[in-house]
């Protein structure tokens, strides 16, 4: 039986919902500039919601869009889809903190290569929207979202390539990192039918020819993925500060993000829904705890906001069964509610926005809401 069409959204292929349109602006590395976000919040404003939501890839997205095409050309004007026919397949992720705080190596210059030469090639458009390209910086926070075609550095000049999500035991140089990504999604196209990800595939010999073609990986171990939100207040090596917070629900009023573009600093979104400001000297971020955290970030490490995501839900998912977003807030107003794992709250069996690593799943059913371990 062949696989439905990938309807994952984009800007020009906006998803129609109950509330409205969906679109979804990839940003690759997680990486907004203070312009381009104070140009999203004229778009949610005058088009949409009034909201930003943070994706489980780190990318953002508008909700209940009115005028699809008067947002498009803003998003283009921002300079946020320089490339209209790779929109959807810019699906980049990277540690967010590469070359600021730990990590093995600095690994923006690969994310950079890696965009530049996925737009310029133009069979590579036809990956299907869902394909995952991700670059670890050794610290194993983007291998273990399990990228299709992937990097995590062992040292400060080789990288061991990540295929589906698993070590593969060949590497790559930092100098042909972006190159060796870019063949990998080539070949998952000489092995695809209809399959959106690499794990979906029965068999992949092209994959298997070019692995065998690089170098055998030297004996490491893989490192554990951190389990700690990057929230509060982050030391940067180089004497600098970044600042990581959430909100709840991965939810952002435009109020919130317009005071973020304002700090005139980049923001980096990751995969956890954090949003990390980086570059703040210690006066700048004093600053903006005082200013951000009354309007609704959340800096505390230890919420139960750092723990917890969920769907749109009811009335915005017209599949939804339930209004789970205003089920959860209940919840975590209750006294004395702790939350010791991560969970992640969905309307119906879709499992819309659910994170890749272990975590609770907890389904509304015509019969309440059930909890399963995924």
């Amino acid at each position: 039986m062949s696989r439905p069409a990938d309807r994952c959204p984009g800007v020009f292929s906006a998803h129609p919902a109950a509330d409205g349109h969906l679109a979804r602006i990839r940003l690759p590395g997680g990486l907004i500039t203070s312009s381009q976000l104070q140009a999203l919040v004229g778009v949610a404003d005058d088009f949409g919601d009034a909201h930003l939501e943070l994706t489980s890839r780190g990318n953002l997205q508008l909700r209940g869009i009115s005028d699809l095409d008067g947002a498009a050309e803003r998003i283009v004007d921002a300079g946020l889809i320089p490339t209209p026919s790779h929109e959807r397949v810019r699906n980049l992720q990277l540690s967010a903190l590469t070359g600021r705080r730990g990590g093995l190596l600095d690994a923006r210059q690969i994310l950079d290569d890696l965009d530049v030469g996925l737009r310029a090639d133009p069979g590579l458009a036809h990956l299907p929207a869902r394909f995952l390209f991700g670059i670890d910086d050794g610290r194993g926070d983007i291998v273990g979202e399990a990228p299709d075609a992937g990097l995590l550095a062992i040292d400060g000049g080789t990288l061991e390539v990540v295929v589906g999500g698993v070590r593969t035991g060949r590497t790559t140089t930092v100098e042909q990192a972006a190159q060796t990504l870019l063949a990998v999604a080539h070949a998952f196209l000489v092995d695809r039918t209809d399959e959106w990800r690499i794990e979906d595939l029965a068999g992949h010999p092209a994959i298997d020819e070019f692995l065998d073609s690089l170098a055998t990986a030297p004996p490491h171990r893989l490192p554990v993925p951190p389990t700690e939100p990057l929230v509060g207040w982050l030391d940067q090596d180089d004497g600098l500060v970044a600042l990581g917070a959430v909100v709840a629900h991965g939810r952002m009023s435009s109020r919130i993000a317009e005071f973020l573009a304002a700090i005139e600093r980049d923001i980096y979104f990751t995969p956890r829904k954090e949003i990390v400001v980086v570059d703040l000297s210690e006066g700048m971020a004093d600053t903006v705890l005082r200013v951000l955290a009354p309007m609704g970030l959340i800096f505390d490490a230890s919420s139960p906001w750092t723990r917890v995501s969920a769907c749109a839900g009811s009335p915005g998912c017209d599949k939804s069964r339930a209004d789970v977003r205003g089920d959860l807030k209940l919840l975590l107003s209750t006294p004395d509610v702790e939350l010791t794992a991560r969970e992640h709250w969905v309307g119906c069996e879709r499992g819309c926005g659910s994170p890749h690593g272990h975590h609770t799943r907890v389904e509304a059913t015509d019969d309440g809401y059930v909890r399963q371990q995924i």
